[in-house]
């Protein structure tokens, strides 16, 4: 079974970071969610909270197929704070393993170096945000290891996106289908 860890913060998009964690256990991708405060208990920037499965100190973080980043004012800059998940960025991208951001998040790659020289795409106006990368307008970017996407209107593609790289493009379809998701 594939495996992904999807990072919540204080201020985390609600819509992009469930809808990701709903349609990757449809897919039956195991989709962790870490979160980085230090309590599990963590609330969206639109005043939802959730219980993150675990902690981000609780142990090794290295064993999954992709790091999932979702948006969200403030919590895409207080995942770009957290200096292990940066860590953990940096180690994922030189084994040119799957990282995925949506909304702002895209950004935390951004100032980190990660998408010198990748297509990307990201929540409008934020593009500058993307240092020396391509911005595309698309709802997501999919370049090599890197995905990405624009925010809450397009965090079912961007869920789909994901399950295709991970489970191939007939579990993308099915997936999407079953969730009356026809693109």
């Amino acid at each position: 079974m594939k495996k992904t860890y999807l990072f919540l913060a204080e201020g985390f998009e609600e819509v992009e970071a469930l809808t990701v964690v709903d349609l990757l256990r449809r897919a039956e991708i195991a989709c962790t969610t870490v979160s980085v405060t230090g309590e599990c208990k963590v609330t969206g920037s639109h005043g939802i909270t959730v219980f993150a499965d675990r902690l981000f100190e609780d142990g090794t973080l290295s064993d999954a197929d992709m790091l999932i980043l979702p948006g969200g004012f403030p919590g895409y800059k207080n995942l770009a704070e957290h200096t292990d998940l940066k860590d953990l960025l940096f180690s994922y991208n030189t084994k040119e393993k799957f990282i995925a951001a949506i909304c702002g998040a895209p950004s935390v790659l951004g100032a980190y170096g990660l998408l010198e020289g990748r297509m990307a795409t990201c929540y409008p106006g934020m593009e500058a945000q993307l240092l020396d990368a391509t911005c595309i307008k698309k709802k997501v970017v999919v370049d090599g290891h890197i995905i990405t996407s624009r925010g809450v209107g397009t965090a079912l593609d961007f869920a789909v996106a994901i399950i295709e790289k991970l489970a191939g493009l007939n579990k993308g379809c099915e997936i999407a289908e079953s969730v009356l998701h026809l693109y």
